[in-house]
């Protein structure tokens, strides 16, 4: 053999090496998810029909009422035996809904692919659902392609299997690895909390605080290094207008790491009335640097605007050196304002004795506490009466606190939601000098040590073998080889992440470590573990992000009490570098209702500059091949980091920037092959649109499969229409009409819950033609009525107590109701002419192709001749330069006119939107960038958020018509189509 047939050959092999890995199923391949795309949760109130998933899954109890009436609706169509046999399956199929693996199940993971109708079994488990109850099947979907596939298992399970076999039911619910921590925040093998990230703002210079009024608003106020405050709405809308302007007056350079500027600002916990602000910036005064406190009280004219000329100096405290300046305001719990200034500057705190943060005869190095209450007539603060050092010779009664160094970011804690513990505590980060940053827990009085000691070790060996030094210890030091500029956080008590409650959060400037530390109740300790983004699929949800800038400034709560970080890419002042992140936990949300506030109303004056996120989404993210080197805060590659430049508190050199990621590189994306997936699949996506046609051409056993019950989905996100009009009415009206007393409970008003307790009755049924055992099975009928036949009159147990014993052969069950006598009725409703004339020769297709297509048309045909109307608002149409009708770019009918859709925003679910109402089932592709033509009129619509459900796109989240901020280059254009493999 060759040399170059042996290297092809070793090629190969390494080939098929990779192949072999891509293939073998991982545990990391997916994670807890609910058919919303959002995290499982714990409902408020304990499940009654799908017990299972009580403690933890994706339904609450309004979700599990609609499941329970989907199956008694479905078990009414079987008499005592047939429920005996199929409840437990039924049931089972019906509450996997209510799975935290529903997601996986249903092929719902990603939110652009089709899902599927029904969750994917185990093979073994098809294969016994097939044996028992081959013939439920069109019960549980309206899909035709269960069309003859009732007798064939293969089919059958191919139809319903997914060969993820550790994901796969029942697997999912028996695997160990995946269910040990199930809701838990998750770990990597090395302890680390993977947490994922939301954008919230960017292209922000140097963001160094954020804060909120605290007023019902739910604004939130963004203060950069420059001297600019930004006003936020809640729906992530800046006001074009700063709340703020102080650049004029702030000192501060664009050189990397100056740590002079604007550096906080606090409003007045009872804002909506005392309507003041303060805030805390250097300034220069006769060639001296100072660091100020000043007062600003709101515009009488703008709620979203202090008035500049009202600013009032609280205080002012001279500067020995351009470093170390604090920089922290915040109001406590106790209604005073606490300061927290920097010892001075320099290294080592060299002035005096024993530096000035030791020295109570000066404010720098210390904690201040300030009544700003009731000043409007007389001195700007008062002392408070019970300040530790009041009255005390030689010290400044505005001391709180001592013995800090710098402290950056500090925070109060705003106690457990129910238990209200930890409420009031004062948590700081402070920044060492060349060894240790610690955390620490600000009391009155409290001496923290500084210089005599740094974290835990000494620094002046002989102030710190001093016994009257009575220092406090932080509750948590670490060495420079994690990082070498704390940045103080929050604990956090928010709503919306429940297993993140009493986390203390917080960072490293220099290396973009995110950090943790929770308290141990029984010892009083705290515990840390480090924070890494989620890896694989573990932010796979909608909007988050698993990547960051490494320069971590500041921390921040909004109103709700949800956490953010600031980062930015390059630490100048001048750089639009600089972004907002909220904290998401993927592993477990609160319940749907349970964190939903609405706003007050905001008056605005001048312009909203909506927000537009700049990081690719992680469901986004295309698979990668290759490897791409990038920067990570893991301990155990610190030495691998970019050389960062020193912190805002100490830095020389500028950076480059770039998003942190989960690791070193970015690791291969693993492809799932077409194998680790049902080979046959439901070709139709959550907004299908079913033909309202009579079943009996297709499914002759019953005439249940004529219509479905219009009844409401249990699946939130499944759109499948339902018949319109009076004929809905009919068939509602006449379900109704024959509810029989079910297993267990009596027939009851809808809002009353059936009980699922049972004592097995005498049942004596209704006398009905039964199928026998040997039974063949009856020829299709040539029409049948679109009438709902009756549920049989019978008792039946509780599907949670059925069980039975498989039987030897596989014959059409007795329990099953025979097909209704052939008539020649007419449908009580009249179809459209495309109906009508899609239901022409439907079923001589569906007899040549046993396929899964739904209503797919020729590419070639055209369309019929139709009527002018006129257009109504909202009406769309897709303009192409090859006069097709299934792509173009979109244009919208408002107010007389045609215009165009900027592509902002603009995703998936809105060209659902617009290809339903041009008649399509689905959008194969979303074109941006007017990549299928611009236009040359007006552009009527911009950043359209859909969900997908909505008639128009009038009816999605949107600016106001006409208001917009692109040019035609960014015209969107969509791609419909029948089914989704037809882009292929």
């Amino acid at each position: 053999m060759s040399r170059v047939s042996v290297k092809g050959v070793e090629l190969l092999s390494q080939w098929l090496l990779v192949l072999l890995v891509l293939l073998v199923p991982r545990h990391g391949n997916t994670h807890p998810q609910c058919l919303d795309y959002k995290p499982p949760f714990q409902p408020q109130e304990p499940l009654v029909f799908c017990k299972e998933y009580a403690k933890f899954g994706c339904c609450d109890l309004e979700k599990d009422d609609k499941i329970s009436q989907n199956f008694y609706k479905i078990m009414d169509y079987f008499d005592y035996s047939g429920y005996m046999t199929c409840a437990k399956y039924i049931r089972t199929i019906l509450c996997q809904e209510c799975s935290p693996y529903s997601a996986h199940l249903y092929d719902a993971e990603d939110a652009n692919t089709p899902m599927r109708e029904l969750p994917g079994l185990c093979g073994d488990y098809c294969s016994e659902f097939w044996h028992q109850c081959r013939y439920t099947i069109s019960l549980l979907t309206d899909n035709n392609a269960t069309v003859g596939i009732e007798e064939d298992r293969n089919k059958f399970c191919n139809f319903l299997e997914l060969k993820d076999r550790e994901y796969c039911y029942p697997n999912v619910l028996s695997d160990g690895k995946l269910n040990a921590n199930l809701g838990n925040v998750r770990a990597d093998p090395e302890g680390c909390l993977q947490l994922c990230l939301q954008e919230v703002a960017n292209g922000l210079r140097n963001p160094v605080a954020m804060v909120h009024a605290d007023d019902g608003t739910h604004r939130f106020f963004v203060a950069e290094q420059l001297g600019y405050v930004w006003a936020y709405l809640a729906n992530g809308s800046r006001i074009d207008r700063p709340f703020l302007n102080l650049t004029k007056a702030v000192l501060t350079s664009p050189w990397a790491g100056d740590e002079r500027g604007f550096l906080c600002m606090a409003l007045h916990p009872r804002f909506t009335v005392v309507r003041k602000a303060y805030v805390y910036y250097s300034v220069s005064v006769k060639k001296e640097e100072r660091i100020r406190i000043s007062e600003f009280t709101l515009s009488a004219d703008d709620m979203n605007q202090l008035d500049h000329s009202s600013e009032r100096t609280i205080l002012e405290v001279v500067e020995p050196a351009s470093n170390h300046n604090g920089g922290q305001l915040l109001f406590g719990h106790d209604g005073y304002l606490y300061i927290f200034i920097g010892d001075g500057g320099r290294a080592g705190d060299p002035f005096g004795k024993f530096g000035n943060s030791q020295n109570k005869s000066t404010l720098l190095g210390k904690v201040l506490r300030l009544d700003v209450d009731n000043n409007d007539d007389v001195d700007p603060y008062s002392i408070p009466s019970d300040n530790p050092f009041l009255g005390e010779k030689g010290s400044l009664p505005e001391i709180y606190a001592y013995g800090v160094r710098n402290m950056w970011r500090c925070s109060i804690d705003r106690g457990d939601p129910i238990t209200r513990q930890g409420r009031g505590r004062l948590f700081c980060g402070d920044v060492g000098q060349n060894k240790f940053e610690e955390v620490d827990l600000i009391v009155k009085g409290g001496n923290y040590g500084w210089r005599a000691k740094e974290g835990f070790s000494c620094y002046d060996n002989r102030l710190c073998r001093n016994s009257s030094l009575d220092d406090i210890l932080p509750i948590f030091a670490y060495p420079h080889k994690l990082g070498k500029s704390v940045t103080g956080g929050y604990i956090y008590r928010g709503c919306q992440m429940p297993n993140l409650n009493g986390l203390y959060i917080f960072g490293d400037f220099m290396s973009g470590r995110l950090m943790s530390l929770k308290e141990n109740q029984s010892t009083g300790k705290w515990e840390y573990k480090e924070i890494c983004m989620g890896k694989g699929q573990t932010c796979r949800f909608t909007k988050l992000i698993n990547s960051y800038y490494k320069y971590i400034i500041s921390f921040a709560e909004d109103e709700a009490g949800e956490l953010y970080f600031l980062a930015t890419g390059a630490p100048s002042a001048s750089a639009r570098a600089g972004v907002i992140y909220k904290i998401v936990d993927p592993s477990r949300r609160a319940p749907p209702g349970k964190c939903s506030f609405k706003p007050t109303l905001v008056k605005i004056k001048g312009k909203l500059i909506h927000f537009h996120p700049k990081e690719e989404f992680v469901i986004d993210k295309k698979p990668m091949t290759t490897a791409a080197p990038t920067t990570t805060a893991r301990t155990t590659a610190t030495t691998m980091l970019r050389t960062p430049p020193t912190t805002m508190r100490s830095m020389t050199t500028r950076p480059t920037y770039r998003p942190l990621t989960a690791t070193l590189a970015k690791t291969r994306a693993t492809v799932k092959p077409s194998t680790m997936r049902a080979t046959i699949k439901p070709l139709m996506t959550r907004a299908t649109v079913k033909p309202l046609m009579t079943r009996a051409t297709v499914k002759p056993l019953m005439t249940r499969a004529t219509i479905k019950p219009a009844t409401t989905p249990s699946n939130p996100t499944s759109m499948q229409q339902r018949p319109t009009g009076t004929a809905t009415h009919a068939l509602t009206t006449s379900w109704r009409q024959v509810m029989t007393a079910r297993p267990g409970h009596a027939t009851t008003p809808s809002r009353q819950r059936p009980s699922l307790s049972y004592t097995r009755p005498t049942v004596t049924p209704k006398p009905r033609p039964l199928l026998t055992t040997g039974a063949r099975r009856p020829s299709p009928p040539t029409a049948q009525p679109l009438t709902r036949p009756q549920p049989h009159a019978t008792v039946r147990p509780s599907p949670l107590e059925v069980t039975t014993n498989r039987p030897q052969t596989t014959p059409r069950p007795m329990y099953w109701t025979a097909a209704t006598k052939p008539t020649t009725q007419k449908p009580n409703f009249t179809l459209s002419k495309a109906q009508d004339k899609f239901l022409k020769g439907q079923s001589d297709k569906i007899d040549r192709s046993t396929r899964n297509r739904v209503n797919k048309k020729d590419r070639g045909s055209k369309p019929g001749k139709q009527r002018r109307r006129k257009h109504r608002a909202g009406s769309v149409r897709l303009i192409s330069t090859e006069q097709l009708s299934d792509r173009g770019r979109v244009e919208i009918y408002i107010r007389g006119e045609w215009g165009t859709v900027c592509d902002d925003l603009f995703s998936s679910k809105a060209a659902t939107v617009v290809c339903q109402q041009l008649g399509f089932p689905v959008a194969l592709r979303v074109a941006k960038r007017a990549e299928l033509g611009g236009g040359s009129g007006s552009i009527l619509l911009d950043d359209v958020e859909c969900e997908g459900t909505e008639r128009t796109l009038l009816d999605c989240k949107r600016a106001k018509v006409g208001k917009h901020n692109c040019a035609h280059d960014e015209d969107v254009g969509v791609v419909c189509g029948y089914h989704h493999d037809e882009d292929k």
